[in-house]
């Protein structure tokens, strides 16, 4: 679509060119029937000066300085035959494309010589060598040039500095979708990561300890940490794949529906998990990862802290909102076992950053019967 715009207007400066070469042209065959001074050089002159003033602006594009240098020659020339009948055109769209295309370091002293160049030419055709006005009359034509390149100059550098600001905010909103992006994909390592590691953790402990009375049971241990290694492992590759590039398989992002695989992973773990989900309504992609990852993170708290231990997830919604409640019961008691504190890592600020990005409400901390609590509440509207 750009190729196809730049085609355009470079037909659009063609016809331009050709039409000012034209009028040019019929301008030095002028007789004196018009009533004014009249160009008197020879014919063949006029026509290399309506080509030199008309036919640049045909490539102003590709040489925007260079077309104005030209043209004003031509038309300062044009001037003091007694040629022009209009106000500088052709300078003007030269004086156009260089204040758009070239960097003010530029385009101002092409400016600045322009300006005296053309109104001094202008002046000096009228008043002195071929005079058709008096003094006033030649400073009026020349103060009419003078607003005709000005202006248009004005005109590609305000359009100039709309485009560079256009292309600043573009810039700052591709850095915040990448900083975005960054987030995003640091809070799904980190979920992975830390749901994983947090089994592979407390399994370990398992196995070690009972790795001499009960061999079955260490066994069971690592075959969890085996396929817990596995499952992670996966679930990397796929996030990072994304990274590499962009046709990586990928695989759907999990929802409410593999709420029962997370239970499932935490009884191994240690943590029995009463999983309750009442959802009224087909939720958004996003919200239903958004949940996934909540229940993940506030799992893997409680098989770091609190296993062995059961645990209530609830997860519900009504018309204006989607509820999760998480709540384990503690750890058991024993010897040298504590009332758990509320963790200060990077799960719980977590959960904090997704319920926020959707305008919900975050609470969490230590029950007084016993244990600990995460609660949630997301806004159903606008995560449509």
């Amino acid at each position: 679509m750009r190729r196809t715009r730049q085609h355009h207007l470079h037909a659009l400066d063609l016809g331009a060119a050709l039409a000012l070469t034209a009028v040019y042209v019929g301008f030095a065959r002028l007789t004196a029937d018009d009533g004014q001074p009249v160009y008197t050089g020879p014919f063949w002159l006029g026509c290399l000066l309506a080509a030199a003033v008309g036919l640049p602006i045909a490539v102003r594009r590709r040489r925007p300085l260079a077309v104005l240098g030209i043209v004003l020659a031509a038309l300062a020339t044009a001037s003091l035959l007694d040629i022009p009948r209009e106000p500088y055109t052709a300078a003007g769209l030269a004086a156009y494309l260089v204040a758009l295309a070239e960097p003010a370091r530029q385009s101002v002293p092409a400016l600045a010589v322009t300006l005296p160049v053309a109104c001094g030419a202008v002046y000096l055709g009228e008043a002195v060598v071929t005079p058709a006005e008096d003094a006033r009359g030649a400073v009026g034509v020349a103060g009419l040039v003078l607003l005709v390149i000005a202006g248009s100059w004005g005109a590609g550098f305000t359009v100039r500095g709309r485009r560079a600001a256009a292309a600043e905010e573009q810039r700052r909103r591709a850095e915040r979708a990448l900083d975005e992006e960054r987030l995003r994909i640091a809070r799904e390592l980190h979920d992975i990561v830390s749901h994983h590691l947090g089994m592979i953790a407390v399994k370990a402990g398992v196995a070690g300890h009972v790795a001499q009375d009960d061999p079955a049971q260490a066994r069971a241990a690592l075959k969890v940490i085996e396929e817990t290694s596995r499952s992670a492992l996966a679930d990397m590759r796929r996030t990072l794949g994304v990274l590499r590039s962009d046709s990586a398989p990928l695989g759907p992002a999990p929802g409410l529906d593999r709420l029962d695989t997370l239970a499932a992973e935490a009884h191994r773990a240690g943590v029995d998990v009463a999983l309750t989900v009442r959802v009224g309504e087909e939720l958004a992609e996003g919200t239903q990862l958004t949940v996934y990852r909540i229940v993940q993170e506030s799992l893997t708290n409680a098989i770091r802290h609190a296993a062995p231990t059961r645990c209530r997830v609830t997860v519900e919604s009504d018309a204006g909102e989607i509820r999760i409640d998480v709540a384990d019961e503690g750890p058991p008691p024993g010897p040298g076992r504590q009332t758990r504190e509320p963790p200060g890592g990077h799960g719980l600020l977590g959960i904090r950053e997704r319920t926020t990005m959707y305008g919900g409400s975050f609470e969490a901390g230590p029950r007084p019967e016993g244990g600990f609590a995460v609660s949630v509440r997301l806004p159903i509207e606008g995560n449509r």
